[in-house]
């Protein structure tokens, strides 16, 4: 029963055919939880449930005047406390371990996906959403696993207090046996409407927590512009919504709880009504009607279990169902119809006969090929790629990293392919081994300077060298004046939360440090220097050729200065590739291209030639 074991070595391949295929695949991977968790709640209620038996029989010894009785009464109850005080310990215990294992369960199966699909997860769904799932939803689904073992223990007590009143009295019998259910399914009827509310409830509360992320994300820029009243005004409004729409689902609710109390007793009181005729007319004994009616009044334990259970499923089928949705996002893009190879000796790439491979051989010696956009990244150069939209500019350059995620019923992409293999039929980890794709706003973790850049790399590229190619000089003297603790050794100096005691450009230079430092075989850089100055961004690319001379390296930016560096320059019109060469002949040869680096006013025509 120890946590040693969380998390998991591997959270495994769940069932995302439906949210109750998906409950189902958590419960059978802690069967051994779920089993320990049935037993001990069994000893626990058994107990209970027998505790008014030796009790009913001490009140018929006593009037018996039968004193061995009234010892032997005493022993048995005691007996019966204590294993229904060992069984609800071991029982808490247990159940408390199922709902972390399955919460955490839960938890690092969002975090590998989130990991798997990268940057593009956001694009594919709300950020409100995934933190809706890896919150509140993992706990609900959580809740449900760890009480399926309850409902399991509930039923087979009610069945044995049924068989052993029936022995008693038919009538009374039957009606435990009989009426119990109908008790349970009382409360069926308002679940559908509770999910209803509940998963409107839940829905609105993602939409708040987004734009509450989205807030804190952007509270400088809304400093700035005086921005910060209009967004607490929609977010007061958002959580007012979610508020009605809590107090909705709360009414029902309650009804349902007033059910579990009110209806037991009512069936308690006719049974105890029954049974004192029964007393009355000489046809049962006093102290069997004692633990016939302590029977039938521990039955409510188990009706509560159930109305318990209700809610938790009408909960758990709504979290499942968010699950399964972030879960179920692909990050192959699937099958897709792959427009024509260039012709050999263009600027296309031409698919080896090894296509079919899963691990692309020497990626450090292939070219990268897009078969959409028609750019092909050669294999040892830099290549510069000028695109007039950042958008399109930032989906290519996360799309050449291959397994872009793909939301269900969305078109598939073709694949990127390095050295004629698909990326996407690569593992993931290979492909990104192979190509490392530098995010526009790359996120800094807290910690030391070099706890951030303890990441695997080739160990071609020290960390001196790194640094010094993203010229962090000034970057290293403001992270060693800020942590006097490191003794004047800047890999010691710490970094707050997401770098924000750094300026954008100096977080900037860091992370493209870090880059460099991966020296990945194929390293694709958006817009690496949009926040530095002109001089800074000048020895940057400086520093970028040299260090990644040899190795395959894309750069996406509209900077003279690292256009100038390129070894190929890629102009992307329309999304595709129309023109390519040396900055400085596109720079006389081609308007659109001038138009876009230089900003003119002035009409982009296509533009036409081999490429």
């Amino acid at each position: 029963m120890l946590l040693t074991p969380l998390p998991l070595a591997d959270p495994g391949s769940p069932d995302l055919s439906s949210p109750l295929a998906f409950l189902r695949w958590l419960q059978r991977s802690q069967r051994r939880g779920q089993l320990l968790a049935t037993c001990w709640t069994l000893i626990e209620m058994g107990c209970q449930a027998a505790l008014p038996v030796p009790l009913g029989f001490g009140v018929q010894a006593a009037v018996d005047g039968d004193s061995g009785g009234i010892w032997r009464s005493g022993a048995l109850l005691l007996l019966l406390g204590a294993g229904a005080a060992l069984g609800a310990v071991m029982a808490h215990r247990q159940a408390v371990w199922n709902w972390i294992h399955a919460a955490t369960h839960v938890r690092q199966l969002v975090a590998r996906q989130a990991s798997d699909l990268g940057a593009g997860l956001s694009r594919r769904i709300a950020t409100g959403e995934v933190v809706a799932v890896g919150s509140g939803d993992v706990e609900r689904i959580g809740w449900y696993v760890e009480l399926v073992a309850r409902v399991r223990s509930a039923v087979a007590v009610w069945l044995a207090v049924s068989v052993a009143v029936l022995m008693v009295d038919p009538v009374l019998g039957a009606g435990v046996l009989l009426g119990v259910p109908v008790l349970a399914a009382s409360v069926w009827p308002l679940i559908g409407p509770f999910e209803r509310r509940y998963e409107e409830q839940r829905a609105l509360g993602g939409k708040a927590t987004e734009l509450a992320a989205d807030t804190v994300a952007g509270l400088r820029v809304l400093r700035g512009i005086g921005g910060e009243e209009l967004f607490l005004e929609r977010y007061r409004a958002a959580s007012q919504k979610v508020r009605v729409a809590a107090v909705r689902s709360a009414r029902i609710w309650s009804l349902m709880q007033a059910q579990q109390v009110l209806l037991p007793g009512l069936f308690v009181v006719g049974v105890t009504w029954y049974g004192a005729r029964l007393v009355a007319s000489g046809e049962l004994a006093v102290g069997t009607l004692i633990a016939v009616y302590g029977a039938t009044a521990f039955l409510a334990a188990p009706l509560r279990i159930l109305g318990e259970a209700a809610h938790a499923w009408s909960v758990a089928r709504v979290s499942a169902g968010r699950t399964v949705r972030v879960l179920s996002l692909d990050r192959t893009g699937g099958a897709a119809e792959v427009p024509p190879v260039p012709p050999a000796g263009s600027d296309g790439q031409v698919p080896s006969e090894s296509a079919g491979q899963v691990t692309p051989a020497r990626p450090e010696k292939a070219d990268l090929y897009d078969p959409e956009s028609g750019l092909t990244a050669r294999a040892g150069e830099l290549t510069a790629v000028v695109c007039g939209d950042p958008d399109f500019a930032g989906a290519l350059a996360e799309r050449l990293g291959g397994h872009v995620p793909r939301a269900e019923g969305e078109r598939a992409q073709v694949s990127v392919r390095l050295g004629g293999t698909d990326l996407d039929a690569v593992p993931l980890a290979e492909a990104r081994a192979a190509v490392l794709v530098h995010d526009k706003e790359p996120v800094l973790l807290s910690g030391t300077l070099a706890e951030l850049f303890d990441i695997p790399s080739s160990g071609r590229v020290p960390a001196a060298e790194a640094l010094a190619a993203a010229r962090s000089d000034d970057v290293l003297a403001a992270l060693v004046e800020g942590s006097p603790e490191c003794g004047g050794d800047p890999m010691l100096a710490r970094i707050t939360e997401r770098g924000r005691s750094l300026s954008g450009g100096q977080r900037q230079r860091l992370a493209l440090a870090r880059a460099l430092l991966a020296d990945p075989p194929v390293l694709v850089l958006d817009e690496p220097t949009s926040a530095v100055d002109a001089h800074t961004e000048s020895m940057i690319a400086t520093g970028l050729r040299g260090v990644r001379a040899g190795r395959t390296t894309v750069v996406f930016a509209t900077s003279p200065l690292l256009l100038d560096q390129a070894d190929r320059v890629v102009l992307l019109h329309e999304g595709r590739v129309a023109a390519a060469g040396r900055h400085r002949e596109l720079m006389r040869s081609e308007p659109a291209y001038r138009a876009v680096v230089t900003r003119e006013e002035e009409a982009v025509q296509p533009v036409g030639g081999a490429v």
